[in-house]
Order: C-alpha cells, then sequence, then structure tokens
C-alpha cells in the first residue's frame, strides 16, 4: 500500500531579531527616565526681589501691628476680669466667715438645748439635710423662740447669697480662663510675625540690604515732601487769619473809636483753647518720650507701642483714651486730615493697627515698630484711615 503524503505544512521557525531587544530595552529606559523626572522635586521658587521683599517685611510689621492690638485688648480684659475675680473671691470669703458666725451663734442654741436634756428644734435643724427641709416643718416652727427664729433666717439667708457667690466666681473664673488662652494665642501670632520679617531681611546680601535701605530713604523722602507741602499750607492758612483778625480789629476801631478793643487773650478763648492747652501738655509727654524703643504691648515708661504712647500722652493731659486703636478712634470727633491739629490722633491702614500723635506741620510723633524708636515722622509715611480729636 502506498504512503500517503502528510498534508500538515512544515513548521517554519523564525531566526531571533536582534532589533526586537534593543527597542525593548530603550523603550523600558524612556519610561524608566520619565518616571525619575516626574518624581523629581520641583524647581525651587525663584528669590523675591528687594522691592517684593520691603513689601512683604511691611506687610508682616502691619500684621504684628494688628496682633499687637488684639493682644492689647485680650490682656486689658484679662487684667479687668482678674480684678473681678479676686473682688467675688473675697466677698465670698467674708459672706463664708458671716455663715461660720451665724452657724456658731445656732450651735449655742443646740447645745443650750442639749443641756436642758432634750434635741431642740434648733439641733434638729443643724442635723437636718438642708435648712430649707428644716423649714417644710412648719408644726416644729411654733416651738422657735423670736431670737431663734431671727438666728435661722438670718443663717439661710447668707447660706443662699454665699451660694450665689461662689457660682459667679466660677463663671468668672472661666471667663478669665477663656481670655488668658486667647492672650498666650495672639502673643504667639505677634511673635510669629516677627520672626518671619526678621528671617526675610536676615536672607538678604549687604548688596540687597543697601538697596533696600535705598527705596526707605525714598519712601521717607516723599513722605517728608508731602508733609512739607502740608505745612506751608498751614503757615499760609494761618498767615491768612491773622490777616483777618487783623483786619476785624482794625474795622471795630474805626466804628467804635471811644472804646478801645481789647485783643484776644493769647492762645484764644472757649472750647478751642482748652483744647489747644490740654493738647500742649499731651504733646510734652511725648516729646520726653522720644528715643525710647518700641515694644509691642508697652505702655511705658520705659517703652512704648503705637497706643500705649497716644494713651500716656493724653492721660498726661487729664484725658483717659483706651488701651487699643480700635477703641482710640471712637473717642472724642472724628476730623478730616486737611482740618488737623496738634494733639489730634491720626490712625493708619485699614484695620487702623497703627496711631500717632499730630504735631503740626504734617508730622507726628509715634512709636513705629520693632526695631525703632519713639520718633516724630511725616504722618504720610503709611496710609492714613482717619483721624480724632479727642477732647
Amino acid at each position: 500500500m502506498p504512503v500517503l503524503a502528510s498534508h500538515r505544512k512544515p513548521r517554519t521557525t523564525r531566526p531571533h531579531s536582534p532589533a526586537v531587544g534593543v527597542t525593548t530595552a530603550a523603550l523600558a529606559g524612556v519610561t524608566l527616565l520619565t518616571t525619575q523626572s516626574a518624581q523629581a522635586a520641583p524647581a525651587a521658587p525663584p528669590k523675591p526681589t528687594v522691592e517684593e521683599v520691603q513689601k512683604k517685611v511691611d506687610d508682616l510689621y502691619r500684621q504684628a501691628g494688628t496682633a499687637t492690638q488684639q493682644y492689647n485688648r485680650a490682656k486689658e480684659s484679662t487684667d479687668e476680669q482678674r480684678r473681678e475675680v479676686d473682688r467675688l473671691l473675697d466677698d465670698v470669703a467674708r459672706r463664708t466667715d458671716d455663715i461660720n458666725e451665724s452657724r456658731r451663734a445656732l450651735g449655742s442654741y443646740a447645745a443650750a438645748q442639749y443641756r436642758a436634756g432634750a434635741v431642740g428644734p434648733t439641733a434638729a435643724l443643724i442635723f437636718a439635710d438642708s435648712p430649707q427641709a428644716y423649714f417644710d416643718q412648719t408644726h416644729l416652727m411654733d416651738r422657735l423662740t423670736d431670737r431663734q427664729r431671727s438666728a435661722v433666717a438670718e443663717y439661710e439667708g447668707k447660706r443662699v447669697a454665699a451660694a450665689k457667690q461662689r457660682a459667679e466666681a466660677t463663671r468668672s473664673l472661666d471667663s478669665l480662663t477663656e481670655s488668658q488662652a486667647t492672650l498666650r494665642t495672639t502673643k504667639q501670632t505677634v511673635q510669629r510675625k516677627l520672626g518671619e520679617a526678621r528671617t526675610l531681611l536676615a536672607r538678604l546680601t549687604a548688596e540687597e540690604k543697601r538697596r533696600l535701605a535705598e527705596l526707605e530713604r525714598r519712601r521717607e523722602a516723599e513722605a517728608r515732601r508731602k508733609a512739607e507741602a502740608r505745612a506751608k499750607v498751614e503757615a499760609e492758612a494761618r498767615a491768612e487769619a491773622a490777616e483777618a483778625e487783623r483786619r476785624r480789629q482794625e474795622e471795630a476801631r474805626q466804628k467804635q473809636p471811644a472804646e478801645p478793643v481789647q485783643p484776644p487773650a493769647e492762645g484764644g478763648s472757649g472750647s478751642g483753647s482748652t483744647y489747644a492747652a490740654k493738647a500742649e501738655k499731651a504733646l510734652a509727654f511725648a516729646r520726653a518720650q522720644i528715643g525710647k524703643p518700641y515694644v509691642w504691648g508697652a505702655t511705658g515708661p520705659s517703652s512704648y507701642d503705637c497706643s500705649g504712647l497716644t494713651q500716656g500722652a493724653w492721660k498726661a493731659a487729664g484725658v483717659d483714651l483706651p488701651r487699643t486703636t480700635w477703641d482710640q478712634v471712637e473717642v472724642g470727633t472724628r476730623v478730616a486730615t486737611a482740618d488737623l491739629l496738634p494733639g489730634d490722633l491720626v490712625f493708619f491702614y485699614d484695620d487702623i493697627s497703627h496711631v500717632g500723635l499730630y504735631i503740626g506741620g504734617g508730622k507726628m510723633i509715634h512709636a513705629p515698630k520693632p526695631g525703632a524708636n519713639v520718633r516724630e515722622e511725616s504722618i504720610y509715611y503709611m496710609p492714613i484711615y482717619g483721624s480724632v480729636r479727642p477732647a
């Protein structure tokens, strides 16, 4: 029988291609590089310019000023609450002494009844769960003498009053604890902001510090220019007022020659002269503090923050101002910048975080910021929020 030929096609063997291995390795290498690039740390941000550093430092000082006012308010509240707590605790101690005295009086009645051979109503009152529980036994009240009845009523009244005072003292202590926590938080905020500002300045090179100082000089020069312009306007206004007064007196003499016109007293008259006299005392105090360092939260006598200085200045003139800029701006009468008089308070920034004492000629005395001393400066050095006449 003939052998049939197989219809199965012979198996073809493909030779191994080295190109495939090279391509795979290349792709793996590209993938690895791509992954490494994606995981690489982002590029460091560009170093800020001197102008950006100046703006950031100014903003940090302003934020620190705002936090300082928050600290001042919290400290003022804490001090007031501590005084109130001390008063309440003293009152509780006094009432406790009164209760003990009444208790001793009741004890003497009970002892007398015990010696008489019976437990009387006074003893029953002392050993009862509460005085009120005893009072519910009205049939026993008839057995008390008037004197004993009065002593019991006095004891119960004192006990209730002392309980109320203890509860009030507890609430005040809780409030004091909250205020103290706020005080700690705001203190930390001030310190953090000032630390950030110091860090920024410390990173500057010598050349950058020189450029920053130049920017500061230009800023001060512009503020002085505006102050000088304001001083010129004020001088012209005073001259016009003096000329108008001279003419008025001249016209009065011509109309009434027989009755000489008395010149007005020096410093004017009425409320204007009263304010000027007080303002001069405030200014004298402020001038005496020039050169003392700014310290946030300080109220003198060796250092000040901005509102501590204005508060101390007007206190020397017999006017009590509140502690913070936010409260000081609400005192007295609001005045426009064009109408400022020496002694007026000038406030700065939208958040009212700084204040100075106007001295005339577009200038003020103020405690500027950490690292600076109390000094005279143009009111145009910072953006003005508004002004008040405090007295």
